[in-house]
């Protein structure tokens, strides 16, 4: 359940704050673009989930289900949707940092309404141009969109509310005058 979710500009940053159940953090997209880039190499000794993360960091499947409180199912489909790309120990499934920060980012674009074929996109941008130029003009557009289609739900939301409060206005009328006989 989305409880929190504000966007903004920092210094020329692109900042999310989002609150959802098992993510509570001021998300700078650069730096989560540096870590998906990073996971690959040895340099990175950012601590995640506990763990020591360089690149020889792995986890399974259940470790990730477990911790993002999904089935293993849904990561399985995020690998059948080419989102993710464990390698394979015989019929082990084994995910690298680099998985896991694309499970993260694949769950708070979920949360946050954009699609699996946008989130796809993202990360194919970045796989191509890793500067992330191109990727954040792309969020940007992404969320142009959402925010119109938002924006449109809630005129909506609006209408349906008023013909149900006349409605509702009309019914109890109606019975008013049906129990005063």
């Amino acid at each position: 359940m989305l409880t929190k979710s504000t966007i903004g500009l920092v210094n020329h940053q692109l900042y999310l704050n989002v609150n959802f159940p098992y993510i509570n953090e001021h998300i700078n997209f650069d730096y989560f673009l540096f870590l998906y880039m990073s996971s690959n190499t040895q340099s990175n000794s950012q601590s995640i989930a506990g763990k020591s993360a360089t690149s020889a960091t792995t986890y399974a499947i259940g470790e990730l289900a477990k911790e993002f409180d999904i089935t293993t199912r849904s990561i399985r489909f995020y690998e059948d949707q080419g989102l993710l790309a464990p390698t394979r120990r015989g019929q082990t499934r084994i995910y690298s940092l680099r998985d896991r920060v694309r499970l993260k980012l694949i769950l708070r674009g979920k949360r946050l309404g954009f699609s699996l074929a946008e989130t796809g996109r993202l990360f194919e941008l970045y796989d191509i141009d890793n500067t992330s130029a191109k990727q954040l003009e792309t969020i940007l557009e992404l969320i142009a969109d959402k925010k119109t289609a938002l924006h449109q739900q809630l005129e909506d939301i609006k209408i349906v509310l008023l013909e149900l409060t006349n409605l509702e206005q009309s019914c109890l009328n109606t019975l008013a005058k049906i129990t005063s006989r």
